[in-house]
């Protein structure tokens, strides 16, 4: 099937008595067995099944698979939140532990869990540029397990190279995991580029509307994981699986049920079953929703080029990006909806944001509503000065997360408090003469 139809369709078919064209809400905690055989058989994992909620419930069954088809993937492991899809992701691939080659240009919190809570759990992290394969490459060492970046870059929407990184990556049989939240599927699916693993927080444009939390582990199902001294947490033999291998038992669904049955099972990130829904109902409407908002940003950066209080905009569409031809083979329809844009000096950061009357001061992407955030104080707020610069960012950058207003009114917004944000600065001038 196309994405869109996907985007309505997927994982779902109306069944049963009274069968309804929405997917149902299983807001339950627990489900009955028919016979102590089975409940046996499904705690074992030796039957598929739902247990307890906490790994997984027919609502949120509904949105993994979705995801998964949206992205191409084979399967799909739902969690609470974007955030919590990495952690999960990652964990499942460093126990030991392990050492992580990962993107210079990551939205500031997942610095914050790499830099901060990995380390505490002795993970090693090598940030490297992402724009560069052979800085790839050379981070590379004896116990690296995971390769990690952002296909869009959060904020100044560097376009990855995954044919390149990803090959590097393979050579060493180490896996590719993508957080592809800023294009969406829509945009690019990075399964189709040779990434092994994507994560999502589905709380942005998945879902679209700013109203649930939610994030997604979608994994290809083809990396070779047959290693067990390489990977022993999941070709191995377990106690945990009475001396079993996850492989042994699940084949390529191996990682994805080690994620769900190991690390969302006992730290419990559960998505909630009325969150799924809400992020379901967001999925239908994402093809029209990413349409709209690439028309937008087209115009408002065709439109705000030129303006005297912007000294850049940073987005593959200009010749200027160094991402621009790559996007052009890689992302041909868009990046998603943010926008970076570099004011002229960091003394208007405030009063362009303090003069807007439409678009909200808000941390968030992908909604409805068009935001605007600062991230040097914002999202990427304990990131030093070193990494800002590494990640390409500085205090005069504004984050723009374009929604589905009318482009005309955003324009006129941004228009207007650009033109009195520079009024001001140059008052005091005006006032000397």
């Amino acid at each position: 099937m196309s994405q869109g139809t996907d985007a309505v369709h997927a994982g779902y078919r109306p069944s049963g008595d009274f069968r309804p064209m929405l997917p149902p809400l299983h807001n339950s905690a627990a489900y009955q067995f028919q016979s102590h055989a089975e409940a046996i058989e499904k705690f074992a994992l030796r039957q598929a099944g739902f247990t307890y909620s906490r790994t997984g419930n027919p609502t949120v069954s509904i949105l993994e698979q979705r995801v998964a088809a949206l992205e191409g993937g084979a399967h799909a492991v739902a969690t609470a939140t974007g955030q919590s899809a990495v952690a999960l992701s990652l964990l499942a691939l460093t126990q030991g532990p392990k050492h992580i080659v990962a993107s210079s240009s990551l939205y500031g919190g997942t610095v914050d869990l790499l830099t901060d809570t990995f380390a505490d759990f002795g993970i090693r992290i090598s940030f490297v540029d992402q724009a560069d394969p052979a800085a790839w490459a050379g981070a590379i060492e004896d116990d690296t397990r995971a390769f990690f970046l952002e296909s869009v870059s959060n904020p100044l929407c560097t376009v990855a190279d995954l044919p390149a990184i990803t090959a590097i990556a393979h050579e060493h049989n180490i896996p590719v995991v993508v957080d592809n939240t800023l294009a969406t599927p829509l945009n690019v699916r990075p399964l189709d580029h040779g990434a092994d693993i994507v994560v999502h927080s589905a709380t942005k444009g998945l879902a679209g509307h700013g109203s649930v939390l939610g994030g997604i582990v979608v994994d290809s199902g083809e990396f070779d994981f047959s290693d067990t001294a390489r990977w022993p947490q999941i070709a191995a033999p377990r106690v945990r699986l009475n001396n079993t291998s996850l492989l042994e038992r699940h084949g390529p669904a191996a990682y994805a049920m080690l994620v769900r049955s190991k690390f969302l099972h006992d730290l419990g990130p559960t998505l909630a079953p009325a969150s799924a829904q809400g992020i379901l109902a967001g999925i239908e409407t994402l093809p029209v929703r990413a349409a709209h908002v690439q028309r937008s940003v087209t115009t408002l950066i065709h439109e705000l080029s030129a303006h005297p209080g912007i000294a850049a905009i940073h987005h593959p569409s200009l010749p200027a990006h160094p991402s621009h031809e790559l996007a052009k083979k890689l992302t041909p329809k868009g990046t998603g909806c943010v926008v970076a844009i570099e004011l002229a000096h960091p003394s208007l950061v405030s009063p362009v944001i303090d003069g807007l009357k439409l678009i909200s001061l808000a941390a968030n992407v992908g909604d409805t509503r068009t935001m605007i955030s600062h991230p040097a104080t914002m999202t990427h707020c304990r990131l030093s000065a070193s990494q800002l610069a590494d990640a390409g960012l500085n205090t005069s950058t504004l984050r723009l997360s374009v929604g589905l207003e009318d482009p005309a009114d955003l324009l006129a917004d941004l228009t207007q408090a650009l033109d009195l944000a520079l009024d001001q600065a140059l008052a005091p001038q005006t006032q000397g003469a």
